[in-house]
């Protein structure tokens, strides 16, 4: 998986993912356990072999407001912690068992120095996250919470059902008794 993750992208050369994979550790993961928690500083980023996690903040008034979620093949991290070294604004909870391979940043800082290919990685890993904020804010802005149940459903049709309704309701901003309505009026 590592190696089709890091061929993906065409900047390495095989002998440079042998060596990248190398340094990855796999970690098993149980539902409901936490990646990161708001407070803490994220010092390592995880490619999710499998299971699902969402990404929430609790607002002044105690409200949990799940904003996104990770599939298998997703990075996982609290990317804003991870590059500032500032403390993480967000919990990462596992929503299903899962297994991740880890990769800490001293280990990343470590291989900036000592590969240049590494830059443009992360670059272009930066502006897939810049891209896929600003496609999440043009959603929320745009669309009404039935087309965004749609494209959640089209993206990820596999792992839809594994998601709790309560997560599901507060991700496109509704109540769970109308998320429930939109799922009776959708067939695919």
């Amino acid at each position: 998986m590592i190696q089709d993750f890091f061929h993906s992208f065409n900047i390495f050369s095989e002998q440079e993912i042998e060596d990248f994979a190398q340094l990855f550790e796999v970690r098993k993961v149980y539902k409901n356990e936490i990646f990161i928690q708001e407070g803490e500083k994220c010092k390592e980023i995880a490619l999710i072999r499998s299971g699902i996690f969402r990404s929430y903040y609790i607002s002044e008034e105690g409200k949990d407001s799940t904003y996104c979620f990770r599939f298998p093949n997703d990075l996982l991290a609290s990317y804003s912690s991870f590059i500032s070294g500032a403390p993480s604004v967000e919990t990462m909870q596992a929503i299903s068992d899962a297994d991740l391979l880890i990769l800490r940043k001293d280990k990343i800082d470590e291989l900036v120095q000592n590969h240049p290919n590494w830059m443009k990685f992360l670059k272009i890993i930066a502006e897939q996250e810049y891209l896929e904020l600003e496609k999440r804010f043009f959603q929320l802005q745009r669309d009404n919470a039935k087309q965004r149940y749609v494209t959640l459903l089209e993206n990820q049709p596999n792992y839809i059902q594994e998601i709790p309704l309560q997560y599901l309701a507060s991700y496109l901003g509704i109540t769970q008794r109308h998320l429930s309505r939109i799922r009776k009026e959708i067939s695919f």
